[in-house]
């Protein structure tokens, strides 16, 4: 295991199962002692197969990164990148590169030189707007300090408004747009970045409306792009590498634009796309030898999908490991999920469960022929993560690991339960039930002793129970994400009732209503995580800023749907092309 420190997605995957289940039944052979077998009617989820098969992906391959020259060309613009970020004067266009830099997907390079260059713009911070008066520059500092964690106020925005405390009208777009993207990182009742989001979104949305239709030179295209491109989605919610791909192809419109940025932006995502691939085929290799989809014919066959969220998460190189175990995880969760959603019985859920308490494999004899295959998969890996940090941390964190399993599985039992009787939930109920059954506590909790290097059996208990306040963010960011894309199929299905239908329940809200709660939930989720990244806590920053790439391939995923069960209906499939599969052609 690689020597860990990160910038790191997934509310995941558990309940995004549901799309397109639906109510047929078939019926199975389910072997129950070993002298009598009876007929099990079971639920059938008709799950499409895989979008890219076993074959597919080993033939995949960068043109442009297998050059021989490639990796050395790379090293060279790395390092006149380099030189030309330390040489560059003058605070505002110190920051205009950085941004830059983190925009095309290539700042990772240079960690240390931006914190030191961020770090003497933070001592002077106050001056650089302040004696200028420029907006822009105040709103860009204000956006990259906090995003890395530097302390800066809201009210510094205030030397810029009317006496009426307003912002003018005729600011221009620029620097409406940098306030606009700076708002997102408000923290826990700072409700003047609040009003300066609704102002700047009312300002953009009009620019929008008196540019669609108007012919614009290459620079104001760029402007129009960027702004419909923050409306849609802030870059601070944004998975980096989609963002990265996607900025590569506006920057080229930018005025004054560096060339050699851009080229080295356009080597670096293929590299970086080529290594992907690699470890794609060897994960797609490991999935395919399990032979799980051919026992298993039930669940849902994603493992490109599911090494994609890894992308969002960690896509530096030295991440490799990480990428590998979450890939796994991510699989494990849908695989449970499909049995304890679609396919088993409430009576062999209940079994099941006792025997992922019990974590002994002496009892796999109680279980049906494919709960015993499931258990055993699910054993065999789990226990391989524990040796891997009983190895390499000298920490035992099974105990753990098993609790989290078993506490997970408890609130899918739940869920099983409530389809069964008809129960209806209270919103409250739902949601405690639900920020486990989310499966971000398990997910976080195997990724938290990889990242960290102090793991005290607090630290692991406030992640495992949910304790802590990024646990319970991220949870309830996935939770009520994949239940805005996904509970008006569900419902339709039969299912019982998700978060938008038990609060429409509970306080007689129409949809729309309920629908902008959750929303109105998660942005003061995405709060307190922004808080927790600037104030001292006892979990790692490392791990904080995973937990919120975590968050970022969420809303991702299904921003437009089900993008993990319907890939193909969601937006997710152009993703896996363009992050994966696609190269980015030299067009210098």
């Amino acid at each position: 295991m690689a020597t860990h420190d990160i910038s790191f997605s997934s509310a995941f995957i558990c309940n995004a199962l549901h799309q397109n289940t639906e109510n047929s039944i078939c019926n199975t052979v389910s072997k129950v002692t070993s002298v009598q077998a009876v007929t099990v009617r079971r639920r059938s989820a008709n799950y499409r197969p895989s979008l890219w098969d076993h074959r597919y992906l080993l033939s995949l391959e960068n043109i442009y990164a297998k050059e021989t020259e490639a990796v050395e060309k790379a090293k060279l613009l790395k390092e006149e990148v380099r030189k030309t970020l330390v040489k560059t004067e003058g605070s505002l266009e110190q920051l205009e590169m950085i941004d830059s830099l983190q925009r095309l997907g290539i700042s990772y390079h240079y960690k240390h030189e931006i914190h030191d260059i961020l770090k003497r713009i933070h001592e002077q911070h106050h001056e650089i707007g302040r004696e200028s008066q420029d907006l822009h520059a105040t709103a860009l500092a204000f956006f990259l300090l906090r995003q890395h964690s530097f302390d800066v106020s809201q009210d510094d925005f205030d030397v810029f408004k009317t006496e009426n405390g307003i912002f003018r009208k005729t600011l221009p777009i620029k620097c409406v747009l940098s306030l606009y993207e700076a708002s997102y990182f408000s923290m826990d009742s700072e409700f003047k970045l609040k009003e300066i989001r609704s102002f700047a979104n009312e300002r953009l949305t009009e620019f929008i409306a008196d540019n669609n239709a108007t012919i614009l030179g290459e620079n104001e295209t760029y402007m129009l792009d960027m702004v419909k491109r923050a409306l849609v989605k802030p870059y601070h919610w944004s998975t980096r590498r989609i963002e990265a791909r996607w900025y590569i192809d506006v920057y080229r419109k930018k005025q004054n634009m560096d060339p050699l940025l851009l080229e080295f932006a356009t080597l670096d995502f293929n590299i970086l796309q080529a290594n992907h691939q690699e470890e794609l085929k060897l994960i797609s290799s490991w999935w395919n030898s399990t032979g799980l989809m051919k026992q298993l014919d039930f669940i849902r066959d994603r493992i490109t999908e599911s090494y994609f969220w890894t992308i969002g998460i960690f896509y530096e190189p030295e991440f490799k490991y990480y990428r590998k175990i979450l890939t796994k995880l991510f699989m494990l969760i849908a695989i449970m999920d499909d049995i304890y959603d679609i396919y088993g019985t409430f009576e062999e859920l209940e079994i099941f469960t006792n025997v992922v308490e019990r974590w002994d494999v002496n009892l796999v004899g109680r279980l049906p022929e494919y709960m015993k295959i499931c258990f055993l998969f699910l054993f065999n890996e789990i226990n391989q993560i524990g040796y891997d940090v009983l190895r390499d941390k000298k920490r035992n964190i099974i105990p753990y690991l098993k609790q989290v399993w078993t506490d997970l599985f408890k609130a899918f039992l739940t869920e099983a339960k409530w389809y069964k009787t008809g129960h209806k939930p209270s919103f409250n109920e739902y949601m405690e039930n639900g920020l486990i059954s989310s499966s971000v506590p398990t997910i976080l909790l195997h990724f938290f002793p990889i990242l960290c290097d102090e793991i005290s059996d607090q630290n692991l208990t406030d992640v495992s129970k949910n304790h802590h306040s990024i646990v319970r963010s991220s949870a309830t960011i996935l939770r009520l994400a994949n239940d805005l894309a996904t509970s008006t199929e569900e419902m339709a299905r039969g299912d019982s009732p998700k978060s938008v239908q038990c609060y429409m329940n509970e306080t007689g809200a129409n949809e729309d209503a309920a629908r902008e709660q959750m929303q109105s939930m998660i942005i003061d989720s995405w709060d307190v995580i922004n808080s927790a990244a600037h104030t001292s806590s006892q979990l790692p920053r490392g791990f904080v800023a995973a937990a919120a790439n975590l968050n970022r391939v969420v809303q991702c995923i299904y921003q437009h749907g089900d993008g993990h069960g319907c890939p193909e209906k969601a937006k997710t499939v152009d993703h896996i092309h363009s992050v994966l599969f696609n190269p980015v052609p030299f067009q210098l």
